[in-house]
């Protein structure tokens, strides 16, 4: 089992890994400008669980519909609540999903900058 610490470092670096759902929550708190509080409550689950969700691969093409059944049994999740995350990321976000992997160095200096900020002492 992954500790915790580990887990909450993963999770975060799924965020600039193109095609993880960890990904997909980041832009979705951008375009929703919601917290991981907010959004695993929006999901139905607690900040652990959006962690190791957030590891999972993005659910894609024709087994789209089996591949959000399988997470949903897999974490306890409303169907409903995780297909509307995806749906509105891939409405509103398309843009930033095609261009993150280019951009993925710059949103990790980002990311080590809020970082140094929210570490105490700084």
């Amino acid at each position: 089992m992954m500790s915790v610490e580990l887990l909450d470092y993963a999770a975060k670096r799924s965020a600039t890994e193109p095609g993880l759902l960890g990904q997909v929550f980041a832009i979705y708190q951008s375009l929703e400008d919601c917290t991981r509080d907010a959004l695993a409550e929006e999901l139905g689950c607690d900040e652990q669980t959006l962690n190791r969700l957030s590891l999972c691969r993005r659910p894609t093409g024709d087994a789209f519909a089996e591949q959000v059944k399988k997470l949903c049994l897999r974490f306890d999740l409303e169907p409903f609540a995780l297909v509307n995350v995806l749906r509105q990321v891939e409405i509103m976000g398309s843009d930033v999903i095609s261009g993150a992997a280019e951009h993925a160095p710059v949103l990790q200096l980002a990311a080590l900058d809020k970082r140094k900020k929210d570490e105490p002492g700084s």
